[in-house]
């Protein structure tokens, strides 16, 4: 056998045998490829029926959590709905309250409104009669100013005299006095002026004499008095 035989042979001897080797590599790779794929198709199908157990755990959880929630949410419309219905009884009672109020309110105007009322038309009648008075007591002072001084002395213009002060003390106490006129300044408010005169000892729009007397009752004017204003 020649050389380059030898060569020949040894080489495919070579190759048969790297041949064999990935061969034998190959089933090799193949065989832990199916193991790999077993074992991962088991997994799967383990995590799939894991999840759904979960998932089907899940939703029976949802759901009880759902029913406790609605239960809770019906228990309370129940309980809110009884309190905020209101019993006719209650109805009553409120309504008879209001409507008491009310009432008590309009009396109570009512009242003011008639008091003021009477407090008015009493005003109205103590002027009227005041206003009526008022002429006797300017013909008490006539005739006593006409008594002279011998005559004061007797009983009768002693009895005339008091029974004077005893009706003008109780004008006085009822609210009746008379308007200050000789030496103040005219005021149309409280003096009728039915004279004028021109004297220089008094001032402007001074009252000089008083012909009738004015008066008040209370903060209003009875009568005017009637007056001479000088200047």
């Amino acid at each position: 056998m020649s050389k380059e035989d030898m060569v020949k042979e040894a080489v495919e001897e070579a190759k048969a045998k790297a041949a064999e080797e990935a061969g034998a590599e190959m089933e090799e790779k193949v065989e832990e490829t199916d193991t790999d794929s077993a074992e991962n198709e088991d997994i799967q199908d383990k995590t799939e029926n894991g999840s759904e157990s979960d998932s089907a755990e899940s939703a029976d959880a949802e759901e009880k959590e759902s029913d406790k929630e609605g239960a809770s949410k019906t228990e309370k419309k129940k309980f809110f709905g009884k309190k905020n219905k209101k019993d006719k009884k209650d109805e009553k009672i409120e309504e008879l309250t209001d409507r008491l109020t009310r009432q008590m309110a309009e009396f109570d105007n009512f009242r003011k409104r008639t008091e003021k009322e009477k407090s008015q038309m009493y005003e109205i009648g103590a002027r009227d009669i005041i206003e009526k008075i008022l002429p006797v007591v300017d013909n008490f002072e006539r005739g006593l100013s006409s008594v002279s001084e011998e005559d004061k002395a007797t009983p009768f213009a002693e009895g005339m005299e008091k029974i004077y002060k005893q009706l003008m003390t109780t004008l006085e106490g009822i609210g009746v006095k008379p308007i200050e006129a000789v030496g103040q300044e005219f005021n149309p408010d409280f003096h009728n002026a039915v004279m004028h005169v021109e004297d220089e000892e008094l001032g402007e729009n001074i009252i000089a004499e008083e012909f009738q007397k004015g008066y008040m009752y209370r903060d209003s004017v009875v009568r005017h008095s009637m007056v001479k204003v000088a200047n």
